[in-house]
């Protein structure tokens, strides 16, 4: 067990942070902005100015402890982790004795388990990669979590192939607006599910076909996809699987489901059906390392993915970022700016 140490470049003066904290499971109201002391970090960690966060589903999750089942790793009663937010993108502060690929000036970005609404956040080495050079700290903090998921769940878990004719349900939000452009990028003809309002985004973002889910029902048609990157989780699968060629495939990346166990119930549904159906009904689990982080550096300096962003929160507004992203339906990603609160070191 390494022990922690005291960030070597950090201020002198400066011992404590401003940070969302959260002590209690319920709506957007939990959060509250606090001063806390700097997090220290172990030898084979580093220390992270935060420069820019951004909101994900997870956080929603974990604002309000739903689904049930979540709190077996979040906290039964109160979160382990008091802290929120996991994208993340800012500079080095400072690097643990053991840490090699990183030193303090270094702009980087990564997903991390909790902690990035804040001023500071420490992250292990192996979870943290080299920020693109032709993103500003606000739009790299949007590819972490979101960014992996779609090229996780179209790459790997969906086996894209050039030519391949893919629908995106759920083209307009935080993972579609990536999935849209890393299928185009991998050679896909790519159709695009979102609401008339977002036609022009999806258009931008490179989308061969936009459908508006409110006139069509992608899955009544009579086009069929080689694969479908679902995630809205809004169709049952009968559904989906209808819209896919006889062996198609089909990765569910999101979805709400009941109170207690969320998604879960639709996830062993499709694992199971996949067993005995000519088709392929898979699950994105992305891994939270820098490997996807440095394919998606190429993939976004090669000017094939470029994030897209809704609007941005200052970091004492988190909660209204929160309560934005979970009652309005937000399109592409919202950001939280941290830059603003930083002292310049």
């Amino acid at each position: 067990m390494t022990a922690a140490t005291s960030p070597p470049n950090q201020s002198h003066t400066q011992t404590t942070m401003k940070a969302i904290v959260q002590h209690s499971y319920g709506t957007a109201d939990v959060l509250k902005l606090a001063e806390i002391d700097i997090p220290r970090i172990a030898d084979t960690e580093v220390l992270i100015r935060v420069r820019a966060a951004s909101v994900n589903h997870a956080d929603w999750v974990y604002t309000t402890g739903t689904p049930l089942l979540a709190r077996l790793a979040f906290g039964m009663r109160t979160p382990k982790l008091k802290v929120r937010g996991k994208d993340v993108a800012g500079t080095v502060e400072a690097v643990g004795a053991a840490v090699t690929q990183f030193t303090p000036g270094d702009n980087v970005y990564a997903e991390l388990e909790a902690g990035s609404f804040a001023e500071f956040a420490p992250a292990p080495q192996d979870k943290v990669a080299l920020m693109p050079a032709t993103l500003t700290f606000e739009q790299a903090a949007t590819v972490p979590l979101a960014g992996t998921t779609a090229l996780h769940g179209l790459r790997d878990a969906g086996n894209l192939q050039p030519g391949q004719q893919v629908l995106i349900n759920g083209a307009s939000g935080g993972v579609g607006t990536f999935a849209v452009q890393i299928a185009k990028a991998l050679g896909a003809e790519v159709a695009a599910v979102c609401s008339a309002k977002n036609f022009a985004l999806a258009r931008s973002l490179g989308a061969d076909h936009v459908i508006d889910y409110a006139v069509t029902d992608f899955t009544q048609a009579s086009q069929r996809y080689d694969l479908i990157f679902d995630s809205i989780g809004n169709h049952p699968l009968r559904r989906l699987r209808r819209a896919l060629t006889t062996r198609g495939t089909l990765v569910l990346s999101s979805g709400t489901g009941g109170r207690v166990l969320g998604p879960m119930i639709r996830i062993l549904r499709a694992l199971s059906m996949s067993l005995f159906v000519t088709q392929n009904l898979r699950v994105s689990t992305a891994t939270a390392d820098s490997r996807p982080l440095d394919e998606l550096t190429e993939l976004i300096e090669s000017g094939l993915v470029t994030p897209a962003i809704d609007r941005t929160y200052p970091l004492e507004h988190t909660a209204d970022a929160i309560r934005y992203f979970a009652e309005q339906h937000a399109r592409a990603k919202i950001v939280i700016s941290v830059l603003g609160n930083n002292q310049e070191g």
